[in-house]
């Protein structure tokens, strides 16, 4: 948790999400989180709520202050896993997501539950990783098998379908995994094969 160093939380192949003080290295508490497999999780601002996803389709809300029920925000139509969550940092109401072995990111508002509110194609290739832009709300890069790496516009997302990317970066191959530098936002780092790349936007 970026507001409170001490806590992480830990997603578990046996449903569960753990949150784990880590200065006495003890679990705060346990949540059973999915009905199956949950593959990833990510805290909104704050300390208070954050949101998982997993083999069974669905992204889940939970607020630590009341871990009695959580909120499914989303399904994905056939219960397709997904894989990897990414909460926006600048606007709490947003989500981005993926399924597994997808070309597409979802685009998700926790105000508007199950439904999409844009979905972001642009790939050739399975998304490996999402990141928001750490200083705009309506930013994101995507990063994928096609080995490229694009940088989204969502400023105009409610009013019509985002179709194109703004900027590309065509790396060397498979791109696995990147990240927005939130100290200095001006550079995104990439990794591919057993390289790591620092682009300027």
């Amino acid at each position: 948790n970026e507001y409170d160093p001490s806590m992480i939380v830990t997603s578990s192949i046996d449903t569960t999400c753990t949150i784990w003080d880590i200065n006495t290295q003890i679990v705060k508490t346990q949540v059973i989180a999915h009905d199956k497999e949950v593959f990833d999780l990510a805290f909104s601002r704050g300390t208070d709520v954050f949101a998982s996803v997993g083999a069974d389709g669905s992204v889940r809300l939970f607020d630590l202050r009341s871990l009695e029920h959580s909120t499914i925000i989303y399904d994905t139509p056939n219960l397709e896993p997904l894989l990897r969550l990414e909460w926006n940092k600048q606007d709490p109401n947003y989500l981005a997501t993926f399924k597994v072995d997808s070309q597409s990111t979802i685009i998700l508002d926790i105000r508007v539950p199950c439904q999409p509110v844009t979905i972001l194609g642009g790939h050739a290739g399975c998304v490996n990783a999402v990141a928001w832009a750490p200083h705009s709300s309506c930013h994101i890069c995507t990063a994928a098998d096609d080995s490229h790496a694009l940088i989204w516009d969502l400023s105009q997302m409610s009013k019509r379908p985002v179709e194109d990317p703004i900027l590309a970066y065509n790396a060397e191959g498979e791109v696995n995994n990147l990240q927005w530098s939130s100290s200095q936002p001006d550079w995104v780092s990439i990794a591919f094969s057993d390289k790591l790349q620092i682009l300027r936007v």
